[in-house]
C-alpha cells in the first residue's frame, strides 16, 4: 500500500507502471499545462490569422498528448514541445512542464542542450505574437520563469537521487548484517558440533568398551557383570546429563533464560582419568602447573578437552594401549597424552581404527584459537603422541 504513494521511480520492484501518485500527479500537471496554454492563446489570439490559430492549435494538442509519455522519453518530449512552443501558445505550458521532466530525468549530457532550447520560446514567441505589455517585460518573465523551472527539476533530481542513494545503503547495510547472522550461525553450528564430539564421544566409547567386554565374556561371573552393568548404567546416565548440556548450548540465544551449562577445567582432568582406568584402560597422570588458582578458565578448559580427545581415541583406536597423561606448567603450558605401543604390535596396527579424524581437526582450531600449536602422530618409538603448546596467556 505505501508503494502506491511513491513515485514508481522509487519503488522498491519498479515495474515501469504507473502508481496512484503517479496519475495524480500526471493529471495535475496535464491540467495545468492546458489551461496554462488556454491562457496564453487566449492573450494572443487576436494576433492570430487563420493558419496561425490552426497550428497552434494542433502544435498545443500534441505537446500535451506527449506529456503522457514523458517520464519514459524526457528528452524527446522536452525537444518537440519546446520547439513548437517557439510559435504555439497552447503548447507553451506543456513545454514548461515537459522542460521540468527533463531537469528531473535526462540525462545529464543532454541537458545542456535542452536547456539550450528554452531559450527561443521566450525570445521569439513575443515577437511574433506581440501584446500590451513591453517586449522586456516579455522576456525577462520568460527567463525567469525558464530558469525556476529548471531549478526547481534540479533541485526534485538531487532530492530524489540523495533518497536513492540512502535506500541503497540501507539494502548493504541489511545484506551485510544478514552476512553476520549468517557466519554467526555457521560459527555456531560448528562450535555445537565441537561440543558434540568433545562431550559425547568420551562417554560413547566408554559404553561400546563395556557392552563390548560383555559380549566377549559370556562365562563371567554374576558380580562382574553386574559391575559391568552398574558402570554402563552410570556412564549412560552421564552421557543422557551431557547431552542435556549440549542441548542447552543449542538453545542459546532462543531463550531469554536460557544459560550455558557449566564448563569442564583442568580440576576435572583427574576424575576424567579415573572414568578410563574404570573401563579397565592403563593411564597414568601427572598435572604439574604451579600456580594452579591463577590458572585462566579458557585455558584449564582447552587442556581439558585436549585430555578428554586423546583418551578417548586412544580407547578406540587402541584399546591394549597404556597411556601416559602430562600436563606441565610453565612458560607456555604443555598437554601430552602418548599411547604406548603393546609390545610385539606394530605402530600401525596399534593406532588401527576406523575414525574419520573429524575430533583432531576440532581439536586443532579449539587450539589454534587459543593461540596454541598442536601436534599429532606417531614418534620414533611407535607411541602415538597427542601434544598441544598453549600460551599461558
Amino acid at each position: 500500500m505505501t508503494d502506491r504513494l511513491l513515485p514508481g521511480e522509487l519503488r522498491d520492484a519498479p515495474d515501469g507502471r504507473r502508481t496512484a501518485r503517479d496519475w495524480i500527479v500526471d493529471v495535475a500537471l496535464f491540467l495545468f499545462a492546458a489551461v496554462l496554454g488556454v491562457v496564453l492563446l487566449a492573450e494572443t489570439w487576436d494576433e492570430h490569422g487563420t493558419l496561425a490559430a490552426v497550428l497552434d492549435i494542433v502544435a498545443g494538442i500534441v505537446s500535451l498528448a506527449a506529456l503522457w509519455v514523458r517520464r519514459s522519453r524526457p528528452v524527446a518530449v522536452a525537444v518537440l514541445t519546446l520547439l513548437l512552443a517557439v510559435f504555439s501558445g497552447l503548447a507553451a505550458g506543456a513545454s514548461l512542464v515537459a522542460l521540468f521532466n527533463a531537469a528531473l530525468r535526462a540525462p545529464r549530457r543532454s541537458l545542456a542542450g535542452i536547456v539550450a532550447l528554452s531559450v527561443p520560446p521566450a525570445v521569439v514567441f513575443p515577437l511574433i505574437y506581440p501584446t500590451d505589455d513591453p517586449y522586456a517585460t516579455q522576456l525577462i518573465v520568460g527567463t525567469l520563469l525558464t530558469i525556476v523551472v529548471i531549478g526547481w527539476g534540479l533541485f526534485a533530481r538531487a532530492r530524489r537521487q540523495l533518497i536513492l542513494s540512502l535506500r541503497e545503503r540501507a539494502e548493504r547495510l541489511e545484506a551485510e548484517q544478514r552476512l553476520r547472522v549468517e557466519q554467526a550461525r555457521e560459527a555456531e553450528r560448528r562450535r555445537i558440533a565441537r561440543e558434540m564430539h568433545d562431550v559425547l564421544a568420551h562417554r560413547v566409547s566408554l559404553l561400546s568398551l563395556h557392552a563390548g567386554a560383555l559380549e566377549f565374556r559370556p562365562d563371567a561371573s554374576p558380580d562382574e557383570i553386574a559391575e559391568a552393568a552398574g558402570v554402563i548404567r552410570a556412564t549412560a546416565h552421564a552421557a543422557l546429563q551431557d547431552l542435556r548440556e549440549v542441548i542447552g548450548v543449542l538453545r542459546e540465544g532462543t531463550d531469554g533464560d536460557a544459560t550455558e551449562p557449566p564448563q569442564p577445567t583442568l580440576a576435572e582432568v583427574p576424575a576424567l582419568v579415573e572414568e578410563s582406568r574404570a573401563a579397565g584402560m592403563r593411564v597414568t597422570c601427572r598435572i604439574d602447573v604451579p600456580d594452579g588458582s591463577d590458572l585462566p578458565e579458557a585455558l584449564g578448559r582447552t587442556a581439558y578437552r585436549i585430555v578428554q580427545e586423546g583418551l578417548t581415541n586412544a580407547r578406540k583406536h587402541a584399546p591394549a594401549a597404556a597411556v601416559d597423561v602430562l600436563v606441565r606448567g610453565g612458560a607456555d603450558m604443555v598437554v601430552e597424552v602418548v599411547s604406548r605401543r603393546p609390545v610385539g604390535v606394530g605402530a600401525r596396527d596399534a593406532l588401527a581404527g576406523t575414525g574419520a579424524g573429524t575430533g583432531l581437526i576440532g581439536l586443532a582450531e579449539r587450539v589454534g584459537l587459543a593461540g596454541g600449536r598442536l601436534e599429532h602422530g606417531p614418534d620414533a618409538d611407535g607411541d602415538f603422541v597427542l601434544r598441544a603448546t598453549l600460551p599461558w596467556t
